[in-house]
């Protein structure tokens, strides 16, 4: 059984829920804090996206120690656990998409996006059944997104390019871990799944691609996001992590098969399995990641993403307002070690 690599990527987290994540436990927060301070640690979190796996490279291959960094990775199988524990300050850094942080960021909690892992190129898709050639087909259709996620978000570009209005689809609020299964089933004419779920769904049942993020470059962004305090109280360390994620692209580029073993280990899946995943993800090289952070109106630019992310939240009433995006996509730390 495939681990859930994206495992529910709840961009649409409510006020709510990120306001009781700060007030709850406040104590506990702030002790955790004190603690990280006297030793320096460095906790970063991901969920299991392929995207980030490579930081396991990083702590297998020393990368951490040759910066004098002392990080714990703690993964979340479930974004929303996350995306509460980066809001609550139990986190310093974290692997998510440009998407996710829009809530937190229109709730104030004070992040950096500093560098970019990679894009979601085809690992995000709208599945249907082969008798459904287009969106117009899908009217009147059972069709299942999780209303909200990076994948509903995909969905509604999908109608929109294709000339028909949001209403014209019904969709029914369902998350990828159970909507691929129904696809499979024959319950559904079609779902918005990441991988996986994509390939499952395909192999399990009579089932195509009809629209994926590779036909969107950049409108699933996967960044390196760190709090403002591990950014202003210790910038040095954040650049040295981002040296240590380079080093470990360029050692999996150089050994590719022990990398592989390295990553697949960690995501509990035979190796020749978990490779085919990397088909539908584009890792980005420094340069790329320093071209994301230019204002652009197009998806490639981190900027347009997350001002598109906002209407679309605040369209769907689970944000009040548009966050500061300008102080919040700060390129400086991956230029400075561009530069040296």
């Amino acid at each position: 059984m495939f681990k859930p690599f994206k495992a529910s990527m709840s961009i649409a987290l409510t006020a709510a829920l990120f306001l009781s994540a700060c007030s709850s436990g406040s104590e506990e927060t702030t002790s955790a804090k004190e603690t990280k301070s006297a030793d320096d640690k460095i906790v970063l979190g991901f969920n299991p996206w392929p995207g980030y796996y490579p930081w396991f490279i990083a702590k297998e291959k020393g990368f951490f120690e040759k910066y004098d960094l002392d990080v714990e990775i703690k993964e979340f199988a479930v974004l929303s656990d996350e995306l509460n524990a980066l809001s609550a300050g139990q986190l310093d850094a974290a692997g998510v998409t440009i998407n996710d942080l829009v809530v937190p960021l229109s709730n104030d909690i004070k992040l950096k996006v500093v560098n970019v892992h990679d894009i979601s190129n085809g690992g995000d898709a709208v599945v249907v059944n082969k008798d459904i050639s287009s969106f117009d087909d899908l009217k009147g259709k059972k069709f299942a997104a999780e209303i909200g996620t990076v994948d509903h978000l995909l969905t509604m570009v999908g109608i929109k390019e294709a000339g028909l209005k949001e209403s014209d689809v019904n969709i029914t609020n369902m998350s990828s871990n159970d909507a691929g299964p129904s696809l499979i089933a024959g319950n559904l004419d079609g779902a918005a799944l990441y991988e996986p779920f994509i390939g499952q769904a395909i192999e399990g049942s009579n089932s195509k691609v009809l629209f994926s993020s590779a036909d969107v470059p950049g409108l699933i962004t996967d960044v390196m996001a760190v709090t403002d305090d591990l950014a202003e109280e210790r910038p040095e360390d954040v650049k040295n992590m981002i040296r240590a994620w380079y080093e470990a692209l360029e050692y999996w580029k150089e050994n590719p098969e022990e990398s592989m073993e390295i990553m697949a280990e960690a995501a509990d899946l035979p190796a020749d399995e978990y490779e085919k995943v990397f088909e539908s993800i584009r890792m980005y090289t420094i340069d790329e990641s320093i071209a994301a952070f230019e204002k652009k109106d197009e998806y490639s630019s981190l900027h347009y993403t997350g001002k598109e992310t906002a209407k679309f939240l605040k369209q769907l009433d689970m944000i009040k307002d548009e966050p500061n995006l300008e102080d919040a996509i700060d390129v400086q730390f991956v230029e400075d070690v561009k530069g040296k």
